[in-house]
């Protein structure tokens, strides 16, 4: 009887061990926010959700983690997000193309990004700068556009595939200079700027973060800024507007949403938290290195961004017949 005695105390320990255990792991499972990117690890979007989840974690009083969940052009992550529980647990860091771009790309998106998600933040803007090889004999936009008028072959430009917003950046200098660059979509930005070093294709616009170890190794030459202004760490480099082309502008920012449902005090708390990480100097300095710009918002802001970008892009879709298989 003793020992049958023992054996239960036994059991009883084990099994409250393990309640303890897996209520101790519950716990920790719901005391933390998840970063979710649709892009592998090692990319510019993964950079700056690691850089900002080290500080947010801080702010936030407990762990951030970073989940990458790549495939189907950020169809994956977002449909990931906008069914997890509206707490603002599980934040979706994507870049402008899967909320601002594939609503008027794909015509059967399985998602909506103003009905099924919960803006929160801006994170960064990383405006497009025109590249072109750097033996290349043109030095300026300016000089590009008038080669493209007066030479006699039609120049050739990569992006990281067709509506991306290198792709939608060239049909941007298309409307506005009136000429036809002729289109070679790459899967993906590194193929692309391969070809460009190796002078396969004569130009190509992307983000700043992707380009600015080439430009510094001399591979590279910019030559445009699609932006209002000039960037910081490119000042000598003109914006297309000082070259005489308006309307040159594209802005391929990143920005956190939250699952739809998501109470807007919740959002609002997240987003301050995430204006304070991004105000740390160590941050700011790690992102500015890098070619992106701190860019912190209001979740309201970050709506108006959005609604925005989504009217502009769809129309530059529409005007120039862009469409995916």
């Amino acid at each position: 009887m003793k020992s049958i005695n023992r054996v239960r105390r036994s059991l009883s320990l084990v099994l409250a061990g393990a309640t303890l255990g897996f209520s101790s792991l519950a716990c920790a499972q719901a005391d933390m926010t998840r970063i979710v990117v649709a892009f592998p690890p090692g990319g510019p979007v993964d950079f700056v959700a690691r850089v900002l989840s080290d500080q947010l974690s801080k702010e936030l009083g407990h762990n951030v983690i970073v989940e990458n969940k790549a495939g189907a052009n950020g169809i994956i992550a977002a449909q990931h997000v906008s069914r997890a529980a509206p707490d603002a647990r599980t934040l979706w860091l994507t870049s402008v193309g899967a909320v601002a771009i594939n609503p008027a790309l794909y015509p059967t998106l399985p998602y909506d990004p103003t009905k099924d998600l919960t803006p929160v933040s801006l994170v960064v803007n990383n405006v497009e700068m025109l590249v072109v090889n750097a033996e290349a004999p043109y030095n300026t936009g300016a000089e590009f556009v008038e080669f493209a008028r007066k030479g006699s072959e039609q120049p050739t430009m990569a992006s990281s595939g067709t509506g991306s917003v290198p792709h939608l950046a060239m049909e941007l200098l298309n409307d506005s200079a009136n000429i036809r660059l002729r289109h070679i979509p790459y899967k993906g930005a590194a193929p692309a700027i391969t070809d460009v070093i190796a002078g396969h294709v004569n130009g190509f616009f992307g983000d700043i973060p992707g380009l600015i170890g080439h430009i510094n190794a001399g591979k590279l030459k910019p030559i445009g800024v699609a932006s209002t202004k000039r960037h910081p760490r490119f000042p000598e480099v003109k914006t297309f507007a000082e070259m005489g082309f308006e309307g040159v502008d594209s802005d391929n920012w990143y920005a956190l949403f939250a699952a739809k449902g998501t109470p807007s005090a919740e959002a609002e708390r997240v987003s301050q938290a995430v204006r304070r990480a991004l105000a740390n100097p160590d941050i700011k300095e790690k992102l500015e290195a890098s070619g992106a710009e701190a860019a912190g918002s209001t979740p309201e802001e970050l709506s108006e961004v959005l609604a925005r970008d989504m009217d502009k892009w769809a129309k530059v879709i529409r005007a120039n017949n862009i469409s995916v298989e």
